[in-house]
């Protein structure tokens, strides 16, 4: 036997153990780290999200209107500017409509395909309605499908009020979001009643954040049928409304955007009652947030608020392609 191999044995046990010991180290050093980042990343995020929210400030600083801004970037992390104010939401309502119209359709087995008899007393004269200058004359049947693509790619009024006569009313709609854990709003009158008085535009209200989740759970919880809520999404997708409002800064890019808007006529005060703007962001890389822009008692133009809204895209876009969030 070589009277070296005990000797060797020994050295080889004393190398293993230091290697041992260094690979332990090496691994508490990277749990260290890890557990080190894990803390500081919220307080950088958080920094992050202080700038942004700097950068939104100065964008409606001395603007003539009472301007609520939400994001929802990535599903996580929201940030807030004057939330705690109940803004009307004029048109942007048929959104909660549009899913409470869904639910409906969901629980009571209906297609969207299902047809509903309009009557030309069902086309009021005085409101935004591209479907009564289409059909002027009435006695015509439309689907449920084509009525919401009225409310929600035009925002036609008329088609917005057949819907809440055959889905139970605002009542209904109401209940339905409040189902959801959503509490910050109200829907308690048509569009019919708001032309009537223009006061009671400021019963249908919601603060940004709230309407913000609302866009949250059509993105994420499955509601009802698959089919409802795809076609809600693509809906959005193709709004025809308010081009100069959040996806003004976003012609160029390759960003998806989802959004519904609602616009108010001046009160008495000679104020805009409402001008506003949600909806949901795909971005190339992955990411998404979800933003939600009101504007109440605006005595700018129409044309500089809507540059408001447009303003607060640009800079919400460009915090979240430049962080790379």
């Amino acid at each position: 036997m070589d009277k070296d191999f005990p000797r060797t044995r020994q050295k080889n046990n004393v190398i293993n153990q230091k290697q041992a010991r260094m690979t332990h180290v090496n691994i508490t050093s990277r749990k260290l780290f890890l557990i080190l980042f894990l803390l500081v990343l919220p307080v950088i995020i958080k920094a992050e999200q202080k700038g942004l929210e700097e950068q939104l400030r100065k964008v409606i600083a001395n603007k003539k209107a009472q301007i609520g801004i939400a994001v929802i970037m990535n599903g996580r992390d929201t940030l807030v500017v004057n939330n705690d104010c109940r803004y009307p939401m004029m048109s942007v309502f048929k959104l909660h409509q549009a899913l409470a119209v869904a639910d409906d359709c969901h629980r009571r087995g209906r297609s969207l395909d299902t047809p509903v008899y309009i009557r030309k007393d069902d086309l009021k004269p005085d409101t935004y309605s591209p479907l009564r200058d289409k059909y002027p004359d009435g006695n015509i049947s439309l689907s449920i499908k084509e009525l919401l693509e009225y409310t929600l790619l035009l925002s036609d009024n008329n088609a917005c009020d057949i819907l809440f006569s055959q889905t139970g009313g605002t009542e209904t709609a109401d209940k339905y979001i409040r189902s959801l854990g959503i509490e910050q709003f109200s829907i308690k009158v048509t569009e019919d009643e708001m032309h009537k008085d223009m006061n009671t535009c400021y019963l249908n209200w919601s603060t940004p954040l709230e309407t913000a989740k609302v866009i949250e759970l059509l993105l994420n919880k499955e509601l009802f049928g698959r089919e409802y809520q795809h076609f809600i999404k693509q809906t959005m997708i193709s709004c025809q409304t308010g081009k100069d409002r959040l996806p003004l800064p976003l012609e160029k890019t390759n960003a998806v955007i989802g959004h519904k808007t609602g616009t108010g006529d001046r009160n008495d005060k000679g104020q805009l009652v409402g001008t506003n703007d949600v909806g949901f962001v795909y971005l190339p890389d992955g990411q998404r947030y979800t933003i939600a822009v009101f504007i109440k008692d605006s005595e700018e133009s129409a044309q500089a608020t809507s540059q408001i809204i447009a303003d607060i895209s640009r800079v919400v876009y460009q915090y979240m392609v430049g962080a790379g969030y």
